[in-house]
């Protein structure tokens, strides 16, 4: 039984929280607590244009001495997005999320954002199904 980015999203919702390139890093670590989410999209209306992630302002905002009331998003954020089709299954999306060392991976059918997913996400639906496998096997 393969699990998709798809039946991920059913399962934990479709919520996706964004911001916008011009806010600051500030603002975004606000939302990031108050949403209890890793990552951001970065969004220009409509328009992916970037994620930003805990690891983003770890690495480029307090390790170069910048603050994140000063710091905008657009100025630290990742422009490189690897994303995931809703059909990807969910070894497909931790392969990627692996060899690509990130930890979430929006996922899109065309233009359209359908929601995030999360290396924890990924990690409870293996777990899950070897349970599963496992009361199947053992009765």
């Amino acid at each position: 039984m393969l699990s998709t980015a798809r039946h991920l999203l059913e399962v934990k919702g479709y919520d996706l929280w964004s911001i916008s390139p011009n806010a600051t890093v500030f603002d975004a670590l606000r939302m990031m607590a108050d949403k209890g989410v890793g990552a951001l999209l970065v969004m220009e209306g409509d328009r992916m244009v970037g994620i930003l992630s805990e690891r983003d302002y770890a690495r480029k905002v307090i390790l170069v001495g910048k603050t994140s009331h000063d710091t905008l998003v657009k100025e630290i954020m990742s422009s490189t997005v690897y994303t995931i089709h809703p059909e990807q299954t969910v070894e497909e999306a931790m392969e990627i999320m692996t060899n690509r060392h990130i930890r979430h991976v929006p996922v899109v059918d065309g233009e359209d954002v359908l929601g995030m997913i999360s290396i924890g996400d990924v990690v409870k639906n293996i777990i899950f199904r070897q349970r599963q496998t496992i009361k199947k096997l053992t009765s």
